[in-house]
């Protein structure tokens, strides 16, 4: 089984923290979208006659595109792969895009999952992170989508400057007054070359504070372990048959492919990229030639990725897996290393299989980095 990740990178403006691809001008939508087409037809032999049961459109934007041209690129989709009977299709979304008639549209397509970039419910934090959208349009959205879509998802960001705990409390009660089954949540990060560490460096924005973010992290963990969540992934949280088939999908090792500017594909043994250009993809794809760079993963990039991503989740990284195909020396050099961070109860081993504990969790991009092997 595969999945197909389609970007859509245009936005109606730029969020200050973001350093995803888009661009804000939507001149070249129609051009796009045939070429997004286009590559889909061009690549349908790289999944080699995996069936596909997984298709993500993310972005950038993917609301901004109406149903008719959603449903363009869904039959391309169809029509160069094998689809599971009831695939799961989601569509990350803005609350602005989202109006009443929009929201009545999608539900009559093949999109079953909706992904809503909230943030957050307070005008303020949405106006610090030059947010489209306002708190009411926020809680207008998931009143009506609530209504025709049972299978929806919310991001939220904590540890945005000034959202005191409380607000942060209210923020995730707020969400699961929908019945929202599905949460995604992330630490505000301030990534190089956004307008986020331009207005912090400038005074105009206070810095993020760690502290305060790891404080909140573990009160979304307390608030929707009673609200009987599962935190299946470091920032994801999903009732029992909620969570995400797609990113699941990236987490186990399944292949993918990845259709639009900036988007990566994963067959098992290479990972590749597309050109992080909409002029030059447009262009490329115009003259059927695709701009893709390639990279084969050696034994210890597939170890340090299984690493990575096994620790970020509930079914953690398996030992024998680990000797099967790594082999006795990576073994013995992860029991080495994680030894100081099971004495400190930072990590266990449970039937073999080494996990992060409660405590751990908010540490675990460094404690992974500290048990890669070193090329």
């Amino acid at each position: 089984m595969s999945g197909i990740y389609i970007h859509i990178p245009f936005c109606k403006q730029a969020c200050f923290y973001c350093d995803f691809h888009f661009s804000t001008s939507l001149k070249k939508k129609e051009d796009m979208i045939f070429s997004l087409i286009r590559e889909i037809e061009i690549r349908k032999d790289e999944l080699q006659n995996k069936t596909i049961e997984t298709i993500y459109f993310g972005g950038g934007t993917p609301s901004v595109l109406n149903t008719f041209e959603i449903q363009q690129l869904i039959d391309a989709v169809y029509s160069n792969h094998s689809v599971v009977e009831n695939p799961e299709i989601s569509l990350e979304a803005n609350p602005d895009d989202l109006s009443e008639e929009k929201i009545i549209e999608l539900s009559k397509s093949p999109i079953n999952r909706l992904s809503i970039g909230i943030q957050s419910f307070f005008e303020k934090d949405l106006k610090l992170m030059n947010r489209a959208h306002n708190s009411e349009e926020a809680k207008k959205c998931l009143e009506i989508a609530s209504q025709y879509f049972s299978n929806i998802s919310v991001d939220l960001i904590y540890g945005i400057p000034d959202c005191t705990n409380e607000k942060w409390k209210e923020n995730i009660q707020t969400a699961l007054s929908f019945g929202i089954p599905h949460i995604s949540s992330y630490a505000l990060t301030v990534e190089p070359k956004t307008a986020l560490e331009t207005l912090i460096a400038k005074g105009k924005i206070k810095n993020v504070d760690e502290e305060k973010a790891a404080e909140q992290f573990h009160i979304l963990i307390k608030q929707l372990a009673k609200e009987n969540f599962v935190h299946y992934e470091l920032s994801n949280f999903g009732k029992q048959g909620f969570f995400s088939q797609n990113n699941t999908a990236y987490w186990l090792g399944k292949s993918y492919l990845g259709i639009g500017p900036s988007a990566h594909s994963f067959n098992g043994k290479q990972r590749s990229w597309n050109v992080r250009n909409n002029a030059k993809y447009i262009k490329s794809i115009q003259n059927n030639v695709l701009l893709i760079e390639r990279e084969t993963l050696s034994i210890t990039d597939g170890y340090n990725e299984y690493i990575m991503t096994g620790l970020r989740t509930i079914w953690g990284v398996s030992l024998e897996k680990i000797r099967n195909d790594f082999g006795d020396s990576y073994i013995e050099y992860l029991e080495k290393q994680s030894k100081k961070y099971i004495e400190q109860e930072l990590l266990y081993i449970e039937n073999q299989v080494l996990k992060t504990t409660q405590k751990g969790k908010f540490l675990i991009d460094g404690i992974a980095s500290n048990l890669f092997m070193l090329n």
